[in-house]
């Protein structure tokens, strides 16, 4: 049982209890793994335990997927929507954030024919797809604007206020609210209720948010949200779900007429075909580890490590830092360019570098404005040292010396 009693600040730094947390995974030491924005590394109880569940559903075959599965699915759903705090009806598991944003993009059934939809720079690829998609299929104008550089809370807002000024047709708006690229988190509540006064309506990207950052869904206040079970809850790959407030249901349409469920069950609006049953059927475990750390835990954790190596590396020679350290705006991931490096051939020697001489493993993001930049991702199993060694590459790629 993991247990720390200090207050959060203090908790975050509490070595004893991080390395508690740290024996749960079992990670290569090859190298120093920096990019667990792409998923979450399974926890040890949890491995086991999805193993336990593919062992179950392959010994029991079809007949537990006749018999017992549609119970087991219902009470997995129950917890997920305790746990965001949504009711039950208003969530439908998918198999990632990604499918569920399509499907609420694709399904908004309230766009007419001249209005507008909106989407920013820092907003995912697959989720910026599917909304130029709408100008064919609902012959709409699409609309991107480019989020401010350096970042900051009022420029933020001013920048959406502005391009909704500017766009007064515009029907929805996609807001992403931690980017995938730089790790900016976006002041979303204050955003939909701009949104709102203007009668505009909000698709929430939470990909990367529920589990990095403690909040439940209401706080939010958007009525369409996708989320992901498989990055900071720490599910298995291939699963997430859609949220859509239940006063709005009918403005999402049933997924390619499904007929599997009543138009007014939420369950209508996502249909997959089969999914892997274990991988749902492992969720409680991912959740309950997460429950036991504790959401405000990890995200003091996590907001910790990125300052660790962050604040070390700010006044390096050449290097910019993309997330500012305004207190709200950023959980574990931060972005980084180095001045004038902005294309995709620099940025690939970068990561290069870092990975093959240093052993630190990092990402390139394309899609910012201002030019592509290198994503830093720290997870729960980090250590400092591990972000000693990033610290120590960056001030040998820099030629800056290290403090």
């Amino acid at each position: 049982m993991l247990q720390s009693d200090c207050d959060l600040a203090a908790c975050a730094r509490d070595k004893h209890y991080w390395d508690a947390v740290r024996a749960l995974y079992a990670v290569t030491r090859d190298l120093v793994n920096l990019e667990n924005g792409y998923w979450g590394i399974l926890a040890e109880p949890v491995r086991r335990e999805f193993i336990r569940q593919i062992d179950k559903v392959n010994y029991e075959n079809t007949y537990y997927v006749r018999q017992r599965s549609g119970a087991d699915f219902e009470d997995v759903r129950t917890k997920v929507a305790e746990a965001v705090g949504a009711a039950v009806e208003e969530i439908a598991f998918t198999r990632g954030a990604t499918e569920a944003l399509q499907l609420l993009i694709g399904g908004y059934n309230r766009l007419k024919r001249g209005e507008a939809v909106l989407y920013a720079d820092l907003d995912y690829d697959a989720a910026q797809y599917a909304m130029n998609s709408l100008k064919a299929r609902r012959g709409v104008e699409v609309v991107k604007f480019n989020v401010p550089e350096p970042a900051t809370r009022q420029a933020v807002l001013d920048a959406y206020a502005r391009a909704l000024e500017a766009n007064p047709k515009t029907r929805v708006l996609l807001l992403t609210h931690v980017s995938n690229r730089t790790g900016l988190v976006m002041p979303v509540a204050e955003i939909v209720r701009m949104a709102k006064a203007r009668n505009i309506d909000t698709i929430v990207d939470a990909a990367h948010s529920w589990g990095q950052l403690d909040f439940k869904v209401g706080e939010l206040g958007a009525d369409f949200v996708g989320f992901n079970l498989h990055k900071w809850i720490g599910a298995p790959l291939g699963v997430g779900f859609l949220y859509i407030r239940k006063h709005r249901l009918a403005d999402i349409d049933r997924y390619m007429g499904d007929e599997d469920f009543p138009e007014i069950d939420i369950r209508s609006r996502v249909h997959t075909g089969t999914v892997n049953f274990a991988t749902v059927l492992t969720v409680p475990a991912a959740l309950a580890l997460h429950q036991e750390i504790g959401a405000s835990k990890k995200q003091a954790r996590l907001r910790y490590l990125r300052d660790y190596w962050v604040s070390r590396v700010r006044a390096f020679k050449d290097i910019e830092i993309l997330t500012p350290d305004e207190t709200d705006l950023y959980g574990a991931i931060t972005s980084f360019r180095l001045a004038g490096k902005t294309g995709t051939a620099d940025n690939d020697a970068i990561v290069a570098q870092l990975r093959d001489g240093y052993k630190v493993l990092t990402v390139r993001r394309a899609g910012v404005a201002k030019g592509q930049c290198i994503r830093v991702t720290p997870g729960l199993h980090t250590q400092e040292q591990d972000l000693d060694r990033l610290v120590e590459a960056l001030a040998l790629v820099t030629g800056t010396r290290a403090g």
